[in-house]
């Protein structure tokens, strides 16, 4: 049996597609943010997984106050 880190345990795992959904903005730019480096993900197969902590640490890094 595989043995996974803690922080995998209980990880979700969301497609580009819902990954574009939650940040509102097409799949290509979320394709684009993984390329880059900007946004963690795994390959599996032809396509990718981005997790959910992952997704909200992006959100965190990039937050702006307005005003």
């Amino acid at each position: 049996m595989i043995q996974l880190p803690q922080n995998l345990e209980r990880a979700r795992f969301l497609t580009v597609a819902e990954v574009a959904g939650q940040l509102r903005v097409s799949t290509m730019t979320v394709y684009r943010l993984i390329k880059a480096g900007r946004l963690a993900s795994v390959r599996v197969g032809k396509s990718y997984r981005v997790r959910e902590d992952d997704v909200d640490r992006y959100l965190a890094s990039t937050y702006t106050q307005a005003g």
